[in-house]
């Protein structure tokens, strides 16, 4: 079994009586730098950061390039100057959906009462596998070995008795660890916290919040509900003051499904050739198109966001008339999109497109626009097998090939989400 001495101990120290605690958050520990591990194992003890190569932002940080304070989010100029030493790598998701995919099947072997909310975490709610599997401690202590021996990749799992706790219990679990927060232990859990980890508070609201002293969610509960209403307004200061004390009736969701998949490219360079973006939106369609196929749905809009060189950022959207997984579809309305946008003379610093509205590929009764190419469908899903199995440069249109070098065109690499 996986080490977590850290965590262990902090479980210890809520104590171990896990009644009522059958809400589990399974959170994969850096997930992006880990798989990129998996495939590199060369790079294991040194700082690697996933995100994009030049101006974009860091999507992913190994820990040792955390300890230079690197973090996901972080435009990857700063990382560089923070961690010089680093290993930047490009994102590559199709790589890293296989392998969430891999450990959503180890979840679904827990129970099928799971809400996955982002590619590498979920919430479970396991009340109707203590019989066959155990106490909740047990069955998180199984997921954690059987993740680690299916994919390779570590996970840190909260065990609480609410949504919110139990995915802060995973957080303080990291890395590779497991904390339970015992029922009883709730409030004095959560009291021991500063305020920006309640779920809705940002860096303006915790600001508010600071400036009236409210440092620790313990202040939060013992702020009279009138004088948040007066702060935050009634919704927020209601949502804060009931999490505060430990208040989360939200329920497991099965079957939540992402509901967008989009791809962005900083240019490290300003483009202002119309020619040079829509070749890099034809790349981006290719990718979202791959990522809608790989996870069986399809999209019913297309939008893109286009950021100027003085950051103005401008987005547009269009519904397709049926929704789709294929990159011609979602090219066509994205280069129509980016036709009507004005492009300044300084140029665009980032593209990006994404797909939204996604449906459940097998259950939407969708028929095919009557012009459709049935040869285009199959051309791309043959593409889809020819990468899957030797890698997602070997295979690409010729458009996107660079050929006074061979290669494929540089600027259309970017940060996919």
């Amino acid at each position: 079994m996986s080490r977590a001495p850290r965590s262990e101990t902090a479980r210890r120290s809520w104590g171990d009586d896990d009644a009522g605690c059958t809400i589990l958050h399974v959170d994969m520990d850096a997930f992006f730098a880990s798989v990129e591990l998996l495939d590199h194992p060369e790079l294991r003890g040194r700082p690697v950061i996933v995100g994009g190569q030049h101006r974009g932002v860091v999507s992913a940080a190994s820990y040792e390039a955390r300890a230079f304070g690197v973090h996901s989010a972080m435009p990857v100029t700063r990382a560089r100057l923070l961690c010089p030493q680093g290993v930047f790598l490009p994102g590559r998701h199709q790589r890293y959906a296989e392998v969430s995919r891999q450990v959503m099947a180890v979840l679904a072997d827990v129970t099928p009462v799971m809400e996955p909310v982002s590619i590498d975490e979920a919430f479970l709610d396991v009340a109707g596998a203590v019989r066959r599997m155990g106490s909740p401690v047990t069955i998180a202590r199984w997921i954690r070995t059987e993740v680690r021996a299916r994919t390779g990749v570590t996970a840190s799992v909260g065990v609480a008795g609410t949504k919110h706790v139990a995915k802060l219990a995973s957080t303080h679990a990291k890395p590779d660890g497991l904390m339970l927060v015992p029922v009883a232990a709730t409030l004095p859990f959560l009291h021991s916290l500063p305020v920006g980890v309640l779920w809705g508070v940002g860096e303006k609201t915790r600001a508010v919040l600071e400036r009236r002293g409210l440092e620790t969610v313990a202040d939060i509960a013992a702020t009279p509900l009138a004088a948040l209403h007066r702060m935050l307004g009634v919704a927020a200061g209601q949502k804060l003051h009931e999490l505060a004390w430990g208040i989360d009736n939200r329920r497991v969701v099965p079957g939540r499904v992402e509901k967008s998949a989009g791809t962005e490219t900083t240019f490290p360079e300003d483009i202002t050739d119309r020619t040079i973006l829509e070749t890099v939106l034809l790349d981006q369609a290719h990718q979202c198109a791959a990522r809608l196929r790989a996870d069986g749905v399809l999209a019913a809009t297309v939008s893109i966001k286009v950021r100027m060189a003085d950051f103005t950022t401008l987005t547009r959207s269009r519904t397709l008339p049926a929704p789709t997984d294929l990159a011609h579809d979602l090219v066509t309305a994205a280069r129509d999109l980016l036709g009507a946008v004005s492009i300044p003379p300084d140029g665009v610093r980032l593209l990006g497109v994404r797909a939204e509205r996604l449906v459940d590929a097998r259950s939407t009764g969708v028929q095919g626009a009557l012009d459709e190419d049935p040869q285009r469908a199959r051309a791309e899903r043959a593409m889809d097998g020819v990468r899957a199995r030797f890698g997602s440069g070997v295979l690409r249109p010729a458009s996107l090939m660079d050929t006074t070098r061979g290669s494929a065109f540089p600027g259309a690499r970017g940060d996919i989400s």
